[in-house]
């Protein structure tokens, strides 16, 4: 699969030049350099604050000076029509099943009303969410709705994949397995509790000849040092979602523990149960499961790379890989020093594939014009971002549905920024 058809972000034909910022690569210490990015390739990185001389007189340039340039992240696992929802839970569970049953007697309302807004239309509210909080690639954990194949969707949904929903209501998980391309990841909820049943959900994906390089357990918090053991055995991945399991269960999972699997990464889950977006995710990890900065990075890029069988260069800053990267302010200290701290509020630049997806309102200033045409302003409470998004359409989906000034990400109420847009325009 090439570059062009590895991702959903559209690619910008003209290249670009992303000029004189720090640039992160690999998870080292940056030097000041010069990306160029064409056809969504990067084809070249030139070390010094100046435009490479094989960039031409139609290459759109970035005076990104003051800050770092990253790879964008990569979002291990999401539920993305579940963007808009609010948490809902009366905690704490035994396992995933009793809370699916407990929401249903508690807030069907709530989950009445929110299916109610067009799947497309979340669906896209999902792919926003993941944006605005640097991540370029995700794993959707459902069906791939035609709305994730298309080209103009905000960030790269990864197409290649095998799933079940979970041990217990996964249906024939071997039909499931059976049903994924070659040499693709399976995904599949296990071990979501601290009962018996959580427990013994990885035994029963053994019987069943599942647990193989391509397995990748979501969750995993009943999973003991026997289980872990299996998994390195049979060489099996696991996505950990903390914020989510802490909300559910009352019980922070043991990083220490799963950090002795092998491949091991950080999913943001819904807003149904976790605590936010991918870095409110990494923060939560840092914080409250003693996940060391530098492996919390790499559980947001290398980690998942390799788990989703990513193969052209994400989520990492390399000559020849895919064009996603994401920018935030230099304040001289490392980046990954600053991920116990950094919020959607940092993220001031995210390209995808050559194309300038989201900007804040400074770096909105420092774009040519033809590389700000297409993007909608957005406001979540005091910040704005203007995105290649339907910002107002979106909006007016989901109002219908739930009422003017009911939309939240985050907690956070979303709406069309008319000031922005009057401000940009003098």
């Amino acid at each position: 699969m090439s570059n062009r058809d590895a991702g959903s972000a559209e690619i910008l034909d003209e290249p670009i030049v992303l000029n004189g910022a720090r640039c992160f690569a690999n998870g080292r210490h940056g030097d000041y350099a010069s990306i160029e990015i064409a056809d969504g390739t990067i084809t070249r990185i030139r070390k010094g604050s100046k435009p490479s001389q094989s960039a031409t007189h139609r290459s759109n340039e970035i005076d990104l000076t003051g800050y770092w340039l990253l790879p964008g992240l990569i979002n291990a696992h999401d539920h993305l029509e579940y963007a808009l929802y609010p948490r809902l839970a009366d905690p704490p569970y035994g396992n995933y099943i009793e809370w699916g049953e407990d929401i249903h007697r508690k807030f069907l309302d709530v989950i009445v009303q929110h299916r109610g807004v067009p799947k497309d239309v979340r669906l896209w509210w999902g792919g926003i969410r993941n944006l605005l909080s640097g991540v370029t690639t995700v794993a959707h954990h459902n069906p791939l709705w035609p709305t994730l194949r298309q080209s103009g969707f905000p960030i790269r949904v990864v197409r290649e994949y095998g799933w079940a929903h979970s041990v217990a209501l996964g249906g024939d998980l071997g039909s499931a397995r059976a049903c994924t391309p070659k040499n693709c990841p399976f995904i599949v909820h296990a071990g979501e509790g601290v009962d018996d049943l959580a427990h013994n959900e990885i035994w029963k994906l053994e019987r069943l000849g599942l647990l193989d390089e391509f397995a990748v357990l979501v969750h995993g918090l009943a999973i003991d040092r026997q289980g872990v053991a299996l998994m390195n055995a049979r060489g099996v991945s696991l996505v950990a979602c903390p914020s989510s399991n802490y909300s559910l269960f009352g019980t922070l999972p043991d990083m220490a523990l799963s950090g002795n699997v092998r491949r091991v990464a950080l999913g943001s889950d819904t807003p149904l149960t976790a605590a936010g977006n991918l870095l409110d995710e990494i923060r939560f990890a840092i914080r409250r499961c003693a996940v060391s900065s530098e492996n919390a990075y790499r559980m947001a890029t290398a980690a998942p790379a390799e788990i989703l069988r990513l193969s052209h260069g994400e989520g990492s800053i390399v000559e020849l890989g895919v064009g996603d990267v994401i920018a935030i302010r230099d304040t001289g200290a490392n980046p990954v020093d600053l991920l116990d701290s950094l919020t959607s509020d940092d993220i001031e630049l995210v390209v995808i594939a050559g194309r300038v997806q989201l900007a804040s309102d400074a770096m909105l200033q420092r774009l040519p014009p033809s590389l700000v045409e297409g993007l909608e302003p957005l406001s979540l409470g005091p910040q704005v971002r203007w995105l290649r998004a339907p910002v107002k359409e979106l909006l007016r989906g989901a109002e219908e549905i739930l009422g003017e000034g009911e939309v939240r990400l985050g907690g956070k109420a979303a709406r069309a920024s008319s000031l922005a847009e009057a401000q940009y325009v003098c």
